[in-house]
């Protein structure tokens, strides 16, 4: 959505550029610092039409507009649990049950139509910026930014936690350091091979409850590979509980239990450093109580 930034100069960039101050001081791309040059009233300094290249002086105000660029996905009113909401980001627990984006299998049911049409209620036509993503089945926190500078800021810079259900009794902590690759390009698929992986991807899980044939990890990740989560434990003979596509353990829930519980992130505008928490939902929670009066 439309944003309007006003930063303050500090003494160490007395003398320098209007460039560089946004470069370096504020976070903005070479992109966004374009595409923002050439918006009407754009950049202002002190209140006046300003350029890139005009000089700086202590305690000078610099103010961005920055327009929303993009189409907006076709509005579709769902629920949506929010987390966390001000102008510059949107925190939600995504439902297992709801897409990402808009596919040709998903139109009209994913989460980029329900924030378009929950925008939409407050007067705001805004394109989809999630940083990060989720697949189809899996639930927890998602962060949206409401402008390019927020997606410039925390793109690759969202710390997560997962926690899963698996098949089997683990315990400790272990990693899982082992490639991924596409077998068939047509296909979602993912598969590990030291030999045919091309994306490296590394995988550290933590042992929290055990069950009878089943334990509830944490994992981290170092890479955000497609499905990485998945692969890994498939691979490691620990296959997600209903997860159809990787394993065949508890296939009758209808969808893999892979939550995203908790994500870290600094602020993209105002540098305060925040932790969002998720609660798992329903199906997940019952599942782990069904679990735990059988073991």
């Amino acid at each position: 959505m439309p944003r309007e930034i006003s930063y303050t100069v500090p003494e160490e960039y007395e003398g320098k550029k209007v460039v560089n101050f946004l470069r370096e001081c504020c976070g903005f791309s070479a992109r966004l610092v374009r595409s923002i040059k050439f918006t009407a009233d754009g950049m202002k300094l002190n209140g006046e039409k300003t350029r890139t290249s005009d000089i700086l002086r202590s305690g000078d105000t610099v103010t961005v507009y920055m327009p929303d660029s993009g189409e907006a996905p076709e509005p579709m009113k769902a629920e949506l649990s929010i987390l966390y909401e001000d102008d510059d980001i949107l925190v939600i627990n995504k439902s297992p049950f709801m897409a990402m984006h808009p596919t040709h299998n998903h139109q009209g049911d994913t989460l980029a139509n329900a924030v378009a049409a929950y925008l939409a209620e407050k007067g705001i036509n805004s394109s989809f910026r999630s940083v990060g993503r989720l697949d189809k089945g899996t639930s927890g926190v998602v962060v949206c930014a409401l402008n390019p500078l927020a997606a410039c800021r925390l793109s690759g810079k969202i710390k997560k936690e997962y926690c899963a259900l698996v098949k089997g009794r683990l315990t400790g902590t272990g990693s899982i350091d082992v490639p991924i690759y596409r077998p068939d390009p047509m296909k979602t698929l993912r598969a590990c091979s030291y030999e045919l992986g091309v994306e490296t991807a590394l995988t550290h899980w933590t042992a929290e409850k055990t069950f009878e044939n089943a334990t509830l990890v944490s994992l981290k990740l170092e890479t955000g590979r497609t499905h990485q989560i998945r692969v890994h434990m498939a691979f490691a003979g620990h296959p997600l509980a209903g997860d159809d596509m990787y394993g065949d353990f508890m296939t009758e829930i209808g969808h893999h239990l892979l939550h995203c519980r908790k994500c870290s992130l600094v602020h993209p505008v105002t540098g305060e450093e925040m932790t969002f928490e998720a609660p798992m939902w329903q199906d997940f929670e019952e599942t782990l109580a069904s679990a735990r009066n059988n073991s």
